[in-house]
């Protein structure tokens, strides 16, 4: 592909990532019923996993070989950045680590031992798959950084990505990932 139809790609990546970017996978409607409350998870999960690929594709160009600098484009890697901020304090450390879970109820306060006591761990595929696929973002993203001078701002927000997983349970893979991407921080 010539540089102005990758150019031309990422920018149509970066609106299937904005689409799922902000979109909460946790939803909780009183007075919807389950089939309702199951359709509306299920249209969520469903744009939230079409982001994760448009995430993964975009990161995937601007990390092969011989790129021409035109592809680093930084709003692209910024929406990447916030997409994946988002679905890891929102979706998946809440989904892994009760810790993170805010009670719908606004029950008692319980301590961190006695959430994770009575945690559950079976996931949702749809879950897993998404674990899996940002990951596969904080990965690249390291490599990303190898390639890539990227502003100070970025920077901020890469590196704050990359040490908060060190604090949740349950996320070994993100956490061996996130190690990743704070040596690539440390050697910028």
């Amino acid at each position: 592909l010539s540089t102005d139809k990758t150019v031309k790609v990422l920018n149509i990546l970066e609106k299937n990532i904005q689409d799922g970017s902000k979109l909460s996978t946790l939803l909780n409607h009183n007075n919807d019923t389950e089939d309702e409350e199951r359709l509306w998870r299920d249209l969520i999960m469903e744009r939230v996993t079409k982001s994760a690929d448009a995430c993964l594709t975009a990161i995937n160009i601007m990390t092969s070989p011989n790129m021409p600098k035109a592809v680093y484009i930084e709003d692209v890697i910024e929406r990447v950045i916030q997409y994946t901020k988002f679905h890891l304090q929102n979706t998946l450390y809440p989904q892994y680590d009760p810790v993170y879970r805010v009670d719908p109820h606004g029950g008692g306060v319980l301590s961190s031992k006695a959430k994770r006591a009575k945690c559950s761990t079976h996931k949702q595929r749809v879950i897993v798959m998404l674990y899996n696929k940002v990951c596969d973002i904080v990965s690249s993203l390291s490599e990303l950084l190898e390639i890539q001078l990227l502003t100070d701002t970025t920077i901020l927000q890469i590196s704050s990505m990359g040490i908060t997983p060190f604090f949740v349970e349950n996320v070994s893979e993100l956490q061996l990932c996130a190690i990743k991407l704070v040596t690539a921080v440390s050697n910028f």
